[in-house]
């Protein structure tokens, strides 16, 4: 509390609390009466966390509200006119850029009410996941837009000649600075295609730029990965958070040519009315500060660009969690079958790890003081096996949560685990309104979630499950917030959830047998995502462990550390379907994502 009053960041740990340290600074700033605003990354933790803390600050007498995205002007000016606001960052940007276009101040009785300001003065502002906020989503402008007189059937015309033009003859595609060139024979070919003599005359001067963005949307931009196409129209995943951005555009017709490629309805590209970026908006502010679990990374960036320093906080309880060594596999399909194969591991076998080594998978039928009766799998005989051999028994059950890059990455191993008979959740950018749900089950004993990064931020696992989360799943249609629900029915529906789910007796099994199991599937460019993923177990001194599986086809290992890694594995003589574990090539990884995010930096810098 003490370092973000101080207009500082606080690195804390998952699961430490960080929504509840929050309300300390909140309550002494807003006593001031300037109004201190709480950002949080979407939505619904605006209105969840809003909705946990009001009973604080209303029983300290100060007034609390939530903007949500889809309010009129009359309820932002009540939420902002509350002494606390939770937000999104979108949304507390683009008030302020309305607030810009708005004719009135507030207070201004010449004008109607819904044409004054609603947001008033920036004071103080609390950011919650702040490398989200003021790193990965520093540089993306806000833009107010409105209609432009835009010919959309140019769109549909450069896909159709992209779609005829050849790779490396015709344009090279750069994945590192994510560029795609025509070639001079390529624009002698393009000139051809569009039926025009020369592109460098007045009047064809568009076609290059529309003819490489049409190749940019065939090439670096995928379906299921950086979008997905709903109800015909083409909307945006954040990279960072796996999230959809309802209501984003690409801007310069990158947008309109990707909606050509897939062949939805092509929208006029608009112009801009009012921009910001977020880095410039936080800028506005007289204080703020910000909490996340990963913040240490970036502390060079949050000094330089915002003259803020982070300081780590220690853990309540000593951290438990096992961080094993990357596992790396030569091609993608191999790193997926045992993706699968530790999945069935901690689903559905007991192992026993012998002091020689060996592993057997099967089912323990009694266990001795002295020895253990095991059935090994696929096998009719029990066998006596004594514990003197042994070096670890690990015993089925142990929830496990899987982080994929991407939707298409995380229905691919979904179909693999269908066909092996294990029952499992996928959370990603289409199973997004069952999010908070299928989070909050993730620590139940045999449960397997696949994730894509949304599981990252805001959401905490616990081990034998999460009854208040469900006791709000089945209230949610009857009341409208959490707030509106009797303190005797909440508190009875959670207490009968708990005793009929077993859920403590099942939390502490999990624990006895080694916590959550987490499953990486591939490293992200920003080291903060691969730690964020970490950090879902292993929360507050709970057991648990995590393991990153990669390939050499991943993109990160392909694009910035794949030669160098794949010359050391052949010269350590690495064949198909053998894994490596390297101590050695996990510091190359982890050199090529600084790479990354240094590049990045200076772009966010300049």
């Amino acid at each position: 509390g003490m370092v973000l009053h101080s207009g500082s960041i606080a690195e804390m740990v998952t699961g430490e609390g960080k929504t509840l340290v929050a309300t300390l600074p909140a309550y002494l700033n807003a006593l001031a009466g300037k109004g201190c605003h709480v950002v949080t990354v979407n939505d619904y933790l605006a209105r969840r966390d809003m909705e946990w803390m009001a009973p604080l600050y209303m029983g300290l007498g100060l007034t609390v509200g939530a903007i949500q995205s889809d309010m009129k002007v009359l309820e932002r000016q009540k939420a902002y006119d509350c002494d606390i606001t939770y937000g999104t960052n979108n949304e507390f940007g683009f008030d302020y850029l309305r607030d810009n276009m708005r004719p009135a101040s507030r207070g201004d009785d010449r004008y109607p009410k819904e044409y004054q300001q609603s947001q008033g003065r920036l004071t103080f502002a609390i950011i919650d996941e702040v490398d989200n906020i003021l790193v990965d989503e520093a540089r993306t402008p806000l833009i107010i837009s409105g209609p432009a007189h835009d010919d959309v059937k140019k769109y549909a015309e450069a896909d159709r000649i992209a779609r005829q033009l050849k790779r490396e003859e015709h344009f090279i595609v750069n994945e590192k600075d994510h560029s795609v060139n025509l070639t001079d024979e390529g624009v002698r070919a393009a000139e051809k295609l569009a039926g025009v003599e020369s592109f460098y005359t007045a009047g064809n001067m568009e076609w290059p730029h529309l003819i490489d963005n049409s190749l940019k949307a065939h090439f670096l931009y995928k379906r299921d990965v950086n979008y997905v196409v709903k109800e015909g129209r083409v909307v945006i995943v954040d990279e960072f958070t796996g999230r959809l951005m309802e209501g984003r555009q690409w801007s310069d017709g990158l947008h309109q040519a990707v909606e050509a490629k897939e062949g939805v309805k092509i929208k006029e590209e608009s112009q801009t009315l009012a921009t910001i970026t977020l880095q410039n908006f936080f800028k506005l502010y007289d204080k703020i500060c910000g909490m996340t679990g990963t913040a240490m990374t970036e502390a060079n960036e949050f000094w330089k660009i915002y003259q803020l320093d982070v300081v780590a906080i220690p853990t309540n309880r000593h951290m438990q969690r096992i961080e094993h060594p990357d596992v790396i596999y030569r091609t993608e399909t191999e790193k997926y079958l045992a993706v699968a194969d530790e999945i069935e591991r901690a689903h559905k076998w007991d192992v026993l790890v012998m002091k020689n080594g060996d592993e057997y998978w099967g089912t323990i039928q009694k266990e001795e003081d002295d020895a253990v009766l095991f059935q090994a799998q696929g096998s009719k005989e029990k066998e006596r096996i004594e514990r003197s051999k042994l070096d670890s028994i690990e015993k089925k059950g142990r929830p496990v949560l899987v982080g994929t890059v991407s939707i298409e990455k995380s229905e691919r191993l979904s179909s693999m685990l269908e066909k092996r008979g294990i029952p499992h959740q996928v959370l990603n950018a289409k199973h997004h309104r069952r999010e908070a749900e299928i989070v909050a089950q993730a620590g139940r004993l045999g449960g397997v979630t696949i994730a894509t990064n949304m599981a990252g931020r805001g959401t905490d696992i616990i081990l034998g499950g999460n009854a208040e989360t469900m006791a709000w799943a089945q209230l949610q249609d009857k009341y409208a917030t959490r707030l509106d629900v009797p303190h005797e029915v909440w508190s009875s529906l959670v207490h009968e959830i708990e005793t009929r789910e077993q859920m403590k007796e099942q939390g502490a099994y999990v624990k006895s047998i080694g916590g959550l199991h987490v499953i990486g599937t591939e490293r992200h460019d920003a080291r903060r995502i691969d730690l964020q993923l970490r950090g879902r177990c292993g929360r507050q001194g709970d057991p648990g462990s995590s393991r990153f599986f990669l390939s050499l086809e991943d993109d990160l290992m392909r694009i910035f550390a794949g030669e160098w890694v794949k010359n050391i594995l052949e010269r350590l003589g690495m064949k198909e379907g053998e894994r490596i574990e390297s101590k050695m090539v996990t510091r190359r990884i982890e050199a090529a994502q600084k790479k990354v995010e240094e590049r990045n930096f200076e772009i966010r810098k300049n």
